[in-house]
């Protein structure tokens, strides 16, 4: 079957649109695709820095026929109702409609519509254009006198349409006035010469002689591959980072890896500070000697072949990264000159948001939670307010100006430098910590403290301005906020009772539910062990896992099942006598042994699991309620709760309602599925 080829050649596209465009690309047309009745077998896109291209495989070389039926009013309808059928199904009179007939509704008008197939080329022809014109570029620019829009201006467009054995045809087009065609170009460079293309292997072929890989994936892993090997020949590791390795893939269409040096004396820097310096300026990697230490090399990737073997290229990268990381070792030594603590006036300048104040107010607030915290977790409260009070210090030095990133590490080589205690140097980087769901967690109690009151901080100040999440908009990190909450109590096994308002206690409950979900737990199992006023973040987290371990055995399954029998029949007779049972049970009211049996293990058990409970001994808790296991089956099998004695039956209720309360000490079992 017939194959679509589509590559649209442009200026240099930035690195950081190429893959989502490609994948936009991709969703536009073959969704136009399928709307048009051409179904497809497959569908591969590629970019490179200066083009997007498409294959689509197993295309047929015509829409199918259709037929439609169109049901319509009813026979005698009013004209304004007949006039909009015949409109709406494209017929001239009622005489090119049909006339059926329903036992019930009477007889009513249907217009059969016959939709003949369309040549493939030319609805790929009305389809393509329109993709141009509406794709959804970030950013976008005109060029020139047109109006069109494309990230950079558009040089070249291949559309061709046919099989492997056939001269495939240019689907007829035009963009901006670039008529589609055949002819690509290679790289810029080395092959800039045009090049007639057929069907996509062929493509693929004669732009690898033409010094161009086209897939992102494949360049990467030519970068990644020669980097270690180059590095394994010195002795030397490269630090591999998966952001900059897909950027640098974006920059170059023919990958060639060559390895510099820069002044071993600038090691005395940070070292995170050498590699955001060459990351940020150079895209370059850096590198690790045998010992794990920071080598002063680096991994340049140049998008040609150097004739002099990159002996230029390679200087020219060293020349840059030097004055660079001159700049560098100039700001930090600016700033160790001057104590962390001299700059906190700074940020009484530095507005936080306009509804909150200044980012000094911030700290104001954070250094007054944090003092609350520090005793709930074991820090010291004068080393926590000090944390708190230098913890944004660094904001206004000018490392962290240069690399805003490095906030709050730099912080901590900072205050080591100038004899803060390590407790405090540490909560200062640690404080921000974590910011994603592998980003390390706060483990000392100052940190852990000042951690916590900044996160709280933020949260209840935007809540404080009704500045919540909505939807996928989240633009101040809130959910990542609390996220963080969690993970530093359940983490640390902190019981941490937080003490907010409702509705942040609502959000908190949202983040905790999705952080369960995302470790395995049902989601009716968190449901179950999670109350409007739950404000424990580890109890909850234990009481789901525990939950999880009970429901798991055949003793919580059957458990899960008489509780469930016990409460259907609690809420069928609460309902009919318009009261609740309370579980007051009267031993002398028990007539037969199993019901004697179970208030007394009901009894027994609930003092059990009210102790555990007590002790936030969960497991403990729910190892208790399975002992319950045999003593329901018992009574179940052999006692009728509606007896015919009122009292009797009164008593039965009791006991039933006592267990429902026993099972609740620890999770709303009403709450699980299955």
């Amino acid at each position: 079957m017939p194959e679509l080829l589509l590559e649209l050649f442009s200026e240099e596209i930035p690195a950081r649109f190429q893959r989502r465009a490609a994948e936009d690309l991709k969703k536009a047309v073959t969704n136009a695709l399928v709307d048009a009745g051409l179904v497809y077998e497959g569908a591969r896109a590629f970019a490179t820095p200066r083009r997007l291209a498409l294959t689509v495989s197993g295309l047929p070389v015509r829409s199918p026929d259709t037929r439609e039926e169109k049901k319509g009013p009813k026979v005698g309808a009013p004209q304004p109702a007949i006039d909009g059928f015949l409109r709406s199904a494209g017929l001239s009179s009622l005489e090119e409609a049909k006339v059926e007939s329903d036992a019930k509704k009477g007889d009513f008008y249907v217009a059969v519509i016959n939709k003949p197939g369309a040549d493939a080329v030319e609805l790929l022809s009305a389809i393509l254009p329109k993709i141009l014109t509406d794709f959804p570029w970030a950013k976008s620019m005109r060029w020139g006198s047109g109006n069109f829009n494309w990230v950079r201006p558009l040089r070249a467009i291949t559309a061709t349409f046919g099989t492997e054995n056939d001269e495939p045809v240019v689907i007829p087009f035009a963009s901006n006035q670039i008529e589609a065609g055949q002819t690509t170009f290679g790289h810029r460079f080395l092959a800039p010469a045009a090049i007639r293309v057929k069907r996509f292997d062929d493509y693929v072929t004669a732009l690898e002689r033409a010094k161009v890989v086209l897939d992102i994936d494949r360049r990467k892993d030519i970068i990644r591959g020669d980097a270690d090997q180059l590095a394994f020949a010195q002795g030397l590791t490269v630090i591999h980072d998966e952001g900059l390795l897909e950027e640098v893939a974006g920059l170059v269409e023919w990958p060639n890896v060559m390895m510099g040096s820069f002044d071993p004396e600038f090691l005395k820097l940070p070292e995170e500070v050498i590699i955001a310096t060459i990351r940020a300026n150079q895209k370059c990697f850096c590198l690790r000697d045998a010992s794990g230490k920071l080598a002063p090399n680096f991994i340049i990737t140049a998008n040609t072949i150097p004739s002099d073997g990159g002996a230029v290229v390679v200087a020219g990268n060293e020349r840059v990264i030097r004055a660079r990381l001159s700049d560098a070792a100039f700001f930090y030594q600016g700033d160790l000159a001057i104590p962390l603590e001299h700059g906190l006036p700074k940020l009484e300048d530095m507005v936080f948001h306009a509804k909150l104040g200044t980012q000094f107010a911030m700290v104001e607030r954070l250094v007054k939670l944090a003092a609350e915290i520090a005793p709930l977790v074991g820090a010291d409260v004068e080393k926590t307010k000090r944390a708190a009070m230098l913890a944004k210090a660094d904001l206004v030095t000018g490392m962290v100006g240069e690399f805003p990133e490095l906030q709050g590490l730099m912080g901590r080589y900072y205050a080591t430098a100038q004899g803060e205690p390590a407790e405090i140097a540490n909560a200062l980087e640690m404080h921000y910590k974590p910011v994603g769901p592998s980003d390390r967690v706060p483990t000392e109690p100052v940190s852990i403290a000042v951690a916590l009151a900044d996160k709280l901080n933020v949260l209840s100040s935007f809540w404080s301005i009704d500045e919540k999440p909505t939807g996928s908009r989240d633009p101040f990190a809130l959910r990542r906020a609390a996220l963080g909450v969690i993970r530093i109590v359940t983490e640390n096994g902190l019981k941490f009772p937080l003490k907010v308002d409702a509705d942040l206690l609502a959000f908190f409950h949202d983040r905790l539910k999705v952080s369960l979900r995302d470790a395995g737990a049902r989601h009716d199992l968190v449901d179950a062990v999670i109350s409007a006023d739950s404000n424990d973040i580890l109890q909850i987290t234990q009481r789901a896992e525990a939950l999880s371990s009970l429901l798991s055995s055949d003793d919580g399954k059957n458990l899960l099942a008489g509780y469930r029998r016990a409460a259907n029949i609690l809420a069928a007779e609460e309902k009919k006598d318009g009261k609740s049972y309370a579980g007051a049970v009267d031993q002398a009211a028990l007539k037969l042994p199993e019901e004697e049996a179970l208030a007394f293990a009901v009894d027994a058990v609930h003092a059990a699991v009210a102790s555990h409970v007590g002790r936030d001994d969960y497991k403990g808790a729910m190892a208790e309620l399975a002992t319950l296991r045999a003593p329901v089956d018992a009574f179940f099998t052999a006692v009728l709760v509606n007896d015919a004695d009122p009292a009797v039956r009164t008593n039965r209720l009791n006991l039933l309602a006592r267990l429902r309360d026993t099972m609740h000490l620890v999770a709303d079992f009403g709450k699980v599925a299955g």
